[in-house]
């Protein structure tokens, strides 16, 4: 019995730290959940996928709410870009059964290394420059503003690149079906990169929008037997309250603190999925 509580507290702690990163980086505790199961706690993927989907649902739970409090999401791009994760994350849960374990282990590490190229190249930028708003962003009005507390004033944005940005939301969906981490990765990716809106704000919507990527491919991991409550439990709650706490230290952080933050955690994950998968 005390092995066991030991056990779950370990996982909760270990998960208020995967939390908190996954809230300020905009990528979700899963993608730290998943290795940190696998690879901390030598639990096979599969279920590790499957607690990290209850995981991720509850980060986005916990830290997007409190990013629609303080003006950091943008609804309008999350509600659109979200019709192309949950057909994607349908998609790759279906999949999944048809996949090798090493082989998930090697495309979540590839999935990490590629989203650290682009933002790697923008370390140094606080706001994108010079962006036109397309003809479909124009039309739905998705260009917004938001409170920069740093400076203490209101910052203008527009969006450009709309059907850009929702091919690679579809495929960031899959991502996520397959691997169960709320494949934070790649919306931030395709904010930041393709349609150009502001970190902050980039990671704020992929916190928003995360949750019902993950509620889209739950069902499937319940069925299939893959969410252990004992791991899936203190896992989701750890994730709640170190996405809580992220969400309110993001208000206080620049642009280029977040990317800071965003890219050694992408780049000491993907390093660890692929040495396991190789």
């Amino acid at each position: 019995m005390l092995g066991t509580e030991r056990f779950v507290l370990e996982l909760f702690g270990a998960a208020v730290g995967a939390g908190l990163l996954g809230s300020l980086s905009g990528l979700g505790g899963g993608v730290l959940i998943v290795p940190l199961l696998t690879v901390g706690f030598g639990m096979d993927i599969r279920p590790a996928v499957g607690a990290s989907i209850v995981a991720v649902i509850a980060t986005s739970s916990g830290a997007a709410a409190s990013y629609v409090r303080d003006h950091l999401t943008n609804l309008r791009v999350g509600v659109l870009l979200e019709l192309a994760t949950s057909l994607g994350a349908f998609t790759g849960a279906l999949l999944a059964p048809h996949v090798h374990t090493r082989v998930l282990f090697i495309l979540f590490g590839l999935v990490l290394l590629f989203s650290i190229l682009p933002t790697a190249g923008r370390l140094t930028e606080e706001l994108p420059r010079d962006v036109a708003p397309d003809p479909l962003a124009s039309r739905l009005r998705l260009g917004s503003t938001y409170p920069d507390y740093p400076s203490g004033r209101m910052v203008n944005y527009e969006v450009s690149r709309v059907p850009v940005g929702f091919g690679m939301m579809y495929i960031a969906g899959v991502i996520s079906g397959l691997l169960g981490i709320g494949s934070g990765a790649l919306k931030v990716l395709a904010m930041d990169a393709a349609m150009r809106l502001p970190m902050k704000v980039s990671t704020a919507t992929s916190n928003f929008m995360i949750g019902v990527t993950a509620a889209a491919s739950a069902g499937i991991y319940f069925w299939r037997g893959e969410v252990p409550p004992l791991v899936a439990g203190p896992v989701a709650l750890g994730a709640l309250v170190g996405a809580t706490v992220g969400a309110r230290l993001l208000t206080g952080f620049s642009n280029r603190t977040v990317r800071w933050i965003f890219l050694p955690v992408l780049a000491l994950v993907a390093v660890q999925m692929l040495a396991r998968g190789l």
